[in-house]
């Protein structure tokens, strides 16, 4: 098994829809990120494909956020969806998509990463709970999680607001 992580391109379209389509019980993820694609607040999108099958395993997609700390914008993203080929799960698919994901958004400048989802699975990539509270969300409690990404450093000041892009709001509607 090679498996190689990069950027999605224009061509890989309907190959990520069908991804997500198998992946998930709902089409609820795909609608996702088409609409974060048509309205453009995809920030970074990856594929994990398997070399020797020439086929896509897994894909993670990170979207504009607007989050405030102390009266100042943080260039800040949200994790959303993560998705890995149900034959290929528990292979590490996830963590090179997650890894890479994070060191481009880091490279970039990106400060913060929040994902909403199980605590137990997203903890062991480094998101908590407790990096998120204290900000105004529609998603706050326990399963809306952060993560630093510039070598761990939290920005200074009251948290203010950690808005989604508009697309969060009509998942499920």
């Amino acid at each position: 098994m090679t498996i190689t992580v990069r950027p999605a391109r224009a061509e890989d379209v309907a190959a990520i829809d069908a991804l997500l389509r198998a992946s998930f019980p709902a089409p609820d993820e795909a609608t996702l990120v088409r609409d974060l694609c048509i309205e453009g607040d995809m920030v970074l999108t990856l594929v994990a494909q398997d070399e020797d099958q020439d086929a896509f395993v897994g894909m993670i997609a990170f979207s504009r956020m607007d989050v405030g700390v102390g009266g100042k914008a943080v260039p800040s993203v949200a994790l959303a969806p993560l998705a890995v080929a149900p034959a290929w799960r528990r292979q590490g698919v996830a963590e090179a998509l997650v890894r890479a994901g994070h060191d481009r958004l880091e490279a970039e400048g990106v400060v913060l990463s929040f994902v909403l989802g199980e605590p137990e699975y997203y903890g062991r990539f480094g998101y908590d709970a407790a990096v998120a509270r204290n900000f105004a969300s529609p998603y706050a409690g326990d399963y809306f999680m952060a993560l630093p990404l510039q070598g761990g450093l939290l920005p200074c000041g009251v948290r203010e607001e950690a808005r989604h892009a508009p697309a969060f709001a009509r998942l499920g509607s």
